[in-house]
């Protein structure tokens, strides 16, 4: 005991040194597990997390992630600092998994200072996958870049970590524990984001619409989601029990690649392609903030699903006011703006990552966001949301009637429609990658007048940001090229694989004839892939001559 008759902790401070590269990216720190693995590389980078935001003694923290392996180990390291690190409270979800909008969620809802969440999203998971680990805000969101630039000088600087000598409680249980004086509180990780489901949408129309006989195809895989969507889809709103598929959260998501896209999602594709094929099919990432949306026989680009959504949320009861604004990551197709025309709100363009949407949203500005990689969301959390996008699919099937292909092609006639599509290089000698990027940088302004696959070039940029609430400036955000007749090619050097380099390739080309808003997108999009693979030299500089991933 101590002096003031408190019990005494058992507290380690533990001598180390920096270790090179533990900057975050744009969500946070991504690494090989087998990195994460190595001595003190950790707790080198938690006690970063702590000192750049300012200590957590006495603070309030929820803890959790997506199931991926070394999840739990990390989660008790975690613990077992924080209480050496003199924080109050942490809520963590059972088995130390929370989908990152649930986390999120609870952040906001008990006024948490910030959560650490266990994840590397869409990427694959394993003792030879990827592991991962960010801080939100109080505000529920991914850290702005100043607390991600503080966090990493402190990682910089690192000579000791604090980390109690008692281990850290069972998580399997739901419960209040404690840690060396800090309250340690277990809690169901789908109980409180399925309640917040529950005033955003119709769920009494989503029953009716499931009890029709309208058929579902939700592909968790084998993620975060899966217990997030059997609870809601099955339990709480009918669809029959085979309705959600590779439910069980994995360590290793199964040996799959959790990103929900045409290739990864091949499973969904084909049940989606079959001539008894379902009404609707959707997937969800490793960490549930992603989605995927498909038709029978369709996909739905992410720009089209952000498009269609803001046009139609209106349909949901959260929403029924209507749209505050829009805005869309700067990749992502202009299809969202001319929504935002239409209905006379204003629209932002953003650079990638969910953090640039924090201040929209806590200003009132907008009521739903989107990016290019699959995520939507709105202000009812601070992180973009894959189930929340598929609820507000099913809302609106739900009470207009038609399918999603309907859906669709009357958007397309109201709107025009942008074909769009995103090609990936992924893995990629560093020293390659940046010869291409690089080397693009350098022409941009050699470029307008220009001709490449039949394409006359009106403009080339680097797109920088500057942010409406606050101010801040953020710039070399991607490399844009405009092409006449509205054609666009952007490149961005993605900060989310783990393994030397992935470029990302993003083609758009507006089409408002309704005559050819049927086509094939690769197709439809040949001149445009043609002359963006001129012009960037990507197969000369790589020796890639096909993308490995196209969606």
């Amino acid at each position: 005991m101590g002096i003031d008759g408190t019990p005494k902790l058992a507290i380690t401070t533990q001598i180390t040194s920096p270790i090179t590269g533990q900057k975050p990216g744009t969500s946070g720190l991504r690494k090989q597990t087998t990195v994460f693995m190595q001595p003190h590389y950790l707790e080198n980078y938690v006690q970063a997390i702590f000192d750049g935001i300012g200590g957590v003694q006495g603070k309030t923290l929820v803890l959790g992630g997506d199931g991926r392996f070394f999840n739990d180990t990390a989660s008790a390291t975690i613990l077992r600092m924080a209480a050496a690190n003199g924080a109050k409270h942490v809520i963590v979800g059972r088995n130390a998994l929370l989908s990152t909008p649930a986390a999120s969620h609870l952040i906001r809802k008990n006024g948490a200072d910030g959560g650490l969440i266990l994840s590397a999203s869409h990427n694959p998971g394993g003792e030879d996958g990827d592991f991962g680990l960010k801080f939100n805000s109080a505000n529920g969101g991914p850290a702005a870049e100043s607390i991600t630039d503080a966090i990493y000088e402190a990682s910089k600087t690192i000579s000791q970590y604090l980390i109690s000598d008692q281990p850290a409680p069972a998580l399997d249980t739901d419960g209040t524990y404690m840690l060396d004086g800090m309250v340690v509180e277990v809690i169901d990780p789908v109980t409180d984001y399925a309640a917040l489901m529950e005033t955003l949408f119709d769920f009494n129309a989503i029953r009716s619409l499931f009890a029709s006989g309208f058929r579902i195809k939700f592909d968790a895989m084998h993620a975060a989601t899966g217990p997030y969507a059997r609870e809601i889809f099955v339990n709480r709103l009918g669809a029959t029990g085979d309705s959600v598929i590779n439910d069980t959260p994995l360590p290793d998501f199964g040996g799959g690649h959790p990103d929900p896209n045409p290739i990864w999602a091949s499973e969904l594709v084909a049940i989606m392609s079959a001539p008894d094929a379902p009404d609707f099919g959707a997937a969800s990432d490793g960490d549930g903030d992603r989605n995927m949306i498909m038709g029978r026989g369709l996909y739905v680009s992410p720009s089209d699903s952000l498009a269609l959504l803001a046009a139609q949320m209106h349909l949901a009861p959260a929403y029924k006011d209507g749209l505050k604004g829009i805005a869309r990551s700067m990749p992502t197709s202009a299809a969202a703006d001319r929504v935002a025309v239409a209905k006379g709100v204003c629209s932002f363009e953003t650079p990638t990552g969910w953090k640039f949407f924090g201040n929209l949203l806590d200003s009132d500005m907008v009521s739903i966001c989107g990016e290019e990689s699959a995520g939507t969301g709105s202000n009812h959390v601070r992180e973009k949301d894959g189930l929340w996008a598929v609820l507000l699919w099913l809302n609106i099937l739900a009470v207009s009637g038609k399918s999603v292909t309907a859906l669709m092609q009357d958007h397309w006639a109201t709107y025009g429609r942008d074909y769009y599509t995103r090609h990936d290089y992924e893995n990629i000698e560093t020293e390659r990658a940046n010869a291409v990027f690089n080397g693009l940088r350098d022409r941009l302004a050699d470029l307008p007048g220009q001709t490449f696959g039949g394409l006359k070039v009106e403009r080339a940029d680097e797109f920088n940001y500057d942010d409406p609430v606050d101010q801040s400036h953020s710039a070399q955000q991607g490399l844009r090229v405009f092409f006449n007749d509205g054609a666009r090619a952007v490149l961005r050097l993605s900060g989310t694989g783990t393994v030397g380099a992935t470029l990302r390739l993003y083609l758009e080309q507006p089409e408002p004839n309704l005559q050819r808003q049927a086509e094939d997108p690769q197709a439809a999009l040949a001149r445009v892939i043609a002359a963006a693979g001129e012009v960037t030299q990507i197969a000369a500089l790589t020796g890639r001559d096909a993308p490995d991933v196209i969606s």
